[in-house]
């Protein structure tokens, strides 16, 4: 559920310089950024509307927009359709390791949600059956999902599973991590061959991300073996680079 509309107070904005070279929207997105690092604003707090917050500074709203855009290009707001703009609850920074965006979520304290797209079992693809290793036509798991952090839309995760995984439900898929449901079944990942990558994002990825159209997604890639070497998943999924990143440690050798 969506926060109540945050009433910045106007202490922030005493200051402004309205007469000096620095441009008026700079001062403004500079002081909204010190709130919401100093929790001012706190988490998940959602502005007030851009016309109410450029009458209450004296300001024009193309001042106000701007600034407010400037820190959601920065990741530390976030505008969402029929709910306005609101402070992210933090950027994640993904190691390049063999977790799930599920374990990466509750690791930086944020709560991972999960809305099921679709889940079914079909025939294996040309891309399934080179990734998983199984015959042309044989079954697997197909599962697509959104998944969120605090109620922002964070990712779109496509999983295909071999056959042994198809009776996973929509149920447990909603309730944990694609990883923690492997692990409960005994399955212990050793390794993974993973592509990131970026690209545009499609129409229906911008609609269920919140992005506009076009707007550029990071991709990521994988497939993952078990310890005897079996590929037991093949994911390709995209995400809103606004509230996600990827981190690697490079070591000389």
């Amino acid at each position: 559920m969506a926060q109540s509309e945050h009433r910045l107070p106007v202490e922030l904005f005493l200051d402004l310089d309205r007469s000096g070279p620095v441009p008026l929207y700079y001062q403004i997105a500079s002081r909204l950024e010190q709130a919401i690092l100093d929790q001012t604003l706190p988490a998940g707090a959602r502005l007030e509307n851009e016309v109410a917050l450029a009458a209450r500074l004296g300001l024009s709203r193309p001042t106000i927009r701007r600034a407010i855009q400037d820190l959601v290009d920065k990741g530390l707001l976030v505008r969402r359709r029929g709910i306005g703009t609101q402070v992210v609850h933090g950027k994640v920074t993904r190691n390049v390791e063999l977790t799930s965006l599920y374990e990466d979520l509750e690791r930086s304290g944020q709560k991972p949600e999960t809305q099921v797209l679709s889940v079914e079992v079909v025939p294996a693809d040309e891309a399934a059956v080179e990734a998983l290793g199984v015959d042309p036509g044989s079954r697997v798991l197909h599962v697509q999902r959104l998944r969120s952090a605090d109620g922002v839309p964070l990712a779109i995760l496509d999983n295909v599973l071999p056959e042994q995984f198809t009776d996973l439900d929509r149920e447990a898929l909603e309730k944990h991590g694609l990883y923690q449901l492997l692990r409960a079944r005994g399955v212990t990942m050793r390794v993974a061959k993973q592509r990131i990558g970026a690209r545009a994002a499609s129409a229906r990825e911008a609609d269920l991300l919140d992005l506009s159209r076009g707007a550029p997604v990071l991709t990521m890639v994988r497939t993952a073996f078990d310890n005897s070497g079996v590929a037991v998943e093949f994911g390709q999924h995209c995400y809103r680079p606004d509230r996600y990143s990827f981190e690697v440690t490079l070591v000389d050798r």
